[in-house]
């Protein structure tokens, strides 16, 4: 499917056969590392029992980070972002290598609830679970309390959380999970938002069932504060919720509260709030397929798949434009839409397609440029053994190949002036 020299790839090593279908875990947890809970004994006690879970966020990870990161294993990590007052407690430890690591602190606060006292928000990054397979995991923690200016301002951030989604994550496959301070029988929560955007709320699927959300101003299902008689019937305030995406299917298979593997020796919960885990199953589309990304950070995040129009979408044209650097890339279909993505600068080149002639194979060189990383060459091939390209080779060169039957019908990846990062879009 792939072949590769000498790449700058942004998953240099990794390239594989794409799998078309697999699992992966989650936990959500607001690990509570303040000094009212005894987070000098417990984090250590409490580092060591995130191993079995993929993707993990952490909420309230602040004072006591250093200890939580020495007693886990995962692979990938992000860095903190600081105690209070400085940080916004939210970290995800990984098995899947990620990029595009973006922290966004709320809009509204209340402060009631010492809401405003350190930067709260979420955060999103671009998780790689296999060759092309892609999803963002968002981490988040909303306002606090139960007063009308708190229940306003979680309203706030769950709506701006959502509209962040709506703009950044278009054609991904998405899971938003962590302390959202939200229950769906708590009046005016705004919970129901995520709902309305297409999400599904795993513990809702798979634990309440055909009797779906608890009815809003309904008696509250509160679970007990010392662990004990936990069971998955009650609502936490912590939540994990997922939509899919054109090319990749997720469906949770199981939801548990981890409660009873988060215990001292006592048989005390170490934080006050409890872990929460759900189990994915993923499946690729067989008429939609995603390459693997190669270049840079910067730019804006872009993707076409999303707008491709549904059955099997027909491109009459490409244009490529180069000269030192690669600037832009336009893709023509059947229907009139154009897909173009980069710069304005260049020397375009373009090809018209014959009937039932598909592009099968994409080329891109990537090389330096102001300290990072662009895009400094595509090159085509068509079924026809036709060929396009702009722009100057580097030895940091990566080759897609279509799978049977599709060709080339739009790309993804970001750009600014020119193109950073890009991936091919089969269909």
């Amino acid at each position: 499917m792939v072949s590769l020299t000498g790449s700058i790839l942004v998953w240099a090593g990794c390239v594989a056969a794409q799998a078309s279908s697999g699992t992966f875990s989650v936990l959500s947890y607001n690990v509570e590392l303040l000094s009212s809970g005894d987070p000098a004994i417990n984090t250590p006690l409490l580092a060591p029992k995130l191993a079995p879970y993929g993707i993990i966020n952490v909420q309230e990870d602040f004072n006591y980070h250093a200890a939580l990161y020495a007693g886990d294993v995962h692979p990938y990590r992000t860095a903190t972002s600081g105690g209070v007052p400085f940080g916004s407690g939210l970290n995800t430890l990984s098995n899947y290598p990620f990029i595009d690591l973006q922290r966004i602190a709320w809009s509204k606060c209340a402060i009631g609830s010492g809401d405003c006292l350190t930067p709260k928000g979420f955060t999103v990054l671009r998780a790689r679970l296999d060759t092309g397979v892609y999803v963002d995991i968002y981490n988040l923690h909303t306002d606090a309390g139960s007063e009308s200016a708190d229940i306003t301002a979680r309203n706030a951030n769950i709506a701006q959380v959502i509209s962040y989604i709506n703009t950044n994550s278009v054609g991904n496959a998405v899971v938003v999970y962590g302390d959202t301070n939200a229950r769906y029988t708590r009046s005016g929560d705004g919970i129901r938002q995520f709902t309305s955007a297409g999400f599904t709320d795993a513990w809702v699927q798979l634990i309440r069932g055909s009797a779906g959300a608890p009815a809003e101003g309904s008696t509250a299902l509160v679970c007990p504060d010392n662990g004990v008689g936990v069971t998955n019937a009650c609502e936490t305030v912590d939540k994990i919720l997922y939509r899919s995406g054109p090319a990749l299917t997720l469906t949770a298979t199981r939801f548990n509260n981890e409660n009873s593997a988060f215990l001292n020796s006592t048989g005390y919960p170490l934080s006050d709030h409890y872990p929460l885990t759900t189990a994915f199953t993923y499946t690729l589309s067989t008429s939609r397929r995603l390459t693997d990304l190669t270049g840079g950070t910067g730019g804006t995040w872009f993707s076409d798949l999303a707008s491709l129009p549904s059955g099997t979408p027909t491109l009459t044209s490409i244009t490529l434009s180069g000269a030192n650097r690669f600037d832009y890339i336009s893709l023509t279909l059947s229907t009139g839409a154009t897909f173009r993505h980069g710069g304005a600068g260049g020397t375009p080149t373009s090809l018209t397609l014959n009937s039932g002639e598909r592009i099968t194979s994409l080329r891109v060189d990537t090389g330096s440029y102001n300290s990072g990383t662009r895009v400094f060459y595509v090159g085509i091939g068509t079924s026809s053994g036709r060929t396009l390209s702009a722009g100057t080779q580097t030895s940091s060169t990566v080759t897609w190949t279509a799978p049977s039957g599709l060709g080339l019908k739009g790309v993804y990846g970001k750009a600014g002036d020119g193109l950073d990062l890009l991936g091919g879009i089969w269909a």
